[in-house]
């Protein structure tokens, strides 16, 4: 966090911090060097998908919305997001004492059989045909 801004019950404290730090892009080579920290790209990000507020309606002590949005937007494109998600998820899982990545998924049995009776209608009609 900046020292010339407000903390905000939404921000990363250090150790979550220092867990995704290593997965985030490295600077580029070439072009202007960046001026906002990834962190708090983050915390702003996280502070609008926790409150659920418009990115133009992002708290003006955050870096720019438009700078925020447009990093949220590039990570999800090339993926970043879903590569923080995987990598936590296997930490926790070996942190637990279980295998990296799950060998069994759970399909809701209920759900298929609503669908194929034909959704709502064909699921309350109960043999009314």
């Amino acid at each position: 966090m900046s020292p010339d801004r407000s903390e905000y019950p939404t921000d990363l404290t250090d150790p979550p911090w220092e867990l995704i730090a290593p997965l985030m892009p490295k600077p580029a080579r070439t072009g202007r060097p960046r001026k906002v920290s990834f962190r708090e790209i983050v915390n702003g990000i996280l502070y609008v998908v926790r409150t659920g507020c418009a990115w133009r309606r992002l708290p003006h002590d955050f870096p720019k919305w438009k700078t925020v949005y447009t990093y949220f937007r590039l990570w999800r494109i090339a993926g970043l997001w879903k590569r923080i998600h995987d990598w936590l998820r296997r930490k926790t899982r070996l942190r637990t004492g279980r295998k990296g990545t799950p060998s069994a998924a759970i399909l809701d049995s209920q759900s298929v059989k609503t669908t194929e009776k034909g959704g709502f209608v064909g699921a309350t009609m109960r043999g009314k045909r």
